[in-house]
């Protein structure tokens, strides 16, 4: 077959997808859209940008991407199988439905929710199919599930020691309360951490809750290597979503004992109050007990399905009669 990606894959994450595709001996181009800077031309510019948001619903921006991923398939004169885009409200609709042209089913992913990227609602339509891991997106807005993947495979070395008692990066936002809030908890039972926060405005400091705060990205591989080193990892879900995050992910794949904010993960079939600790954000208590047991394995029928192969078979291959 002959597969599109087109991501904004900042991280690295999506390229797990464009590799297990290609392990299956398909024909794969993965197209990030990460690296089409926008840059307004002059100060009218983004006035003229400002008055297509407030009154027309458009963005130079996200037209500007549109633009630049229709001159890249327009390189490639193969008709592909499928066009699978992830985090498609970064792109208008029309370029959107303009995929259409160059492949015979468009099927777009959606790891944001629609309470925080309203966006979604717009390029919803411009897709042969939708997916969100957010559930309540899926019935109101009439798109299948799928949660995000594990796109890492187990690297821990279990004969060391663990470094850090709980690991978290993150960005700085209106959860760094519950982080500070957590920090001081885990000093209360002595229980070690490493908390990176990531503040592009600021300078790199440490503050008296023990927290880093950085100004520069982690890369991907430094990130699993801190959390590699650490015997808990640490989740703090967004206001307004119950979609699972990658760190939940990072944790199954690195066989890692997880605490989250999320109480929706209890309705996973991989849930095991061993191996993860569900807090209150406003008032979190974590006892020290959780960090005695080791991490029990889950069942291997469970831990495919979020593999990134049982991802590709749930969004690219359900719904389709390919021979794959």
């Amino acid at each position: 077959m002959n597969i599109t990606l087109i991501t904004l894959d900042n991280l690295g994450m999506n390229e797990p997808i464009s590799s297990a595709l290609k392990k299956r001996g398909h024909n794969v181009r993965h197209i990030n859209f990460r690296d089409y800077k926008y840059k307004y031309p002059s100060i009218f510019h983004r006035v003229y940008n400002f008055i297509l948001k407030a009154f027309f619903k458009k963005n130079l921006k996200t037209i500007h991407h549109g633009k630049e991923i229709l001159k890249e398939l327009e390189k490639n004169h193969e008709i592909q199988d499928v066009i699978l885009t992830i985090k498609g409200d970064f792109i208008d609709s029309d370029s959107i439905l303009k995929f259409k042209k160059f492949t015979k089913k468009s099927i777009g992913f959606f790891n944001d929710n629609i309470y925080r990227c309203p966006k979604i609602k717009r390029v919803i339509p411009s897709f042969d199919e939708a997916y969100s891991f957010e559930k309540e997106d899926c019935a109101n807005f009439n798109m299948n599930f799928a949660p995000n993947w594990i796109y890492t495979k187990e690297i821990s070395n279990k004969e060391i020691p663990a470094e850090y008692g709980v690991f978290n990066i993150s960005t700085i936002d209106k959860r760094l309360s519950t982080l500070i809030r957590i920090a001081n908890e885990l000093k209360s039972k002595n229980i070690n951490f490493k908390f990176i926060v990531y503040d592009k405005k600021n300078e790199p400091k440490t503050g008296t809750e023990g927290i880093t705060y950085i100004n520069k990205h982690v890369p991907l591989p430094e990130v699993n290597d801190y959390a590699d080193r650490s015997k808990v990892l640490l989740d703090i879900h967004r206001d307004g979503q119950i979609g699972l995050t990658f760190r939940i992910f990072e944790s199954i794949g690195l066989e890692k004992k997880l605490i989250t904010t999320n109480y929706d993960i209890k309705n996973y079939d991989f849930y095991n109050p061993n191996n993860i600790l569900i807090i209150d954000e406003n008032n979190p208590v974590i006892p020290a007990s959780f960090f005695e047991n080791e991490y029990e394995k889950i069942p291997e029928s469970i831990y495919k399905k979020y593999t990134v192969e049982g991802w590709i078979d749930n969004v690219i291959f359900k719904n389709n009669t390919f021979n794959i």
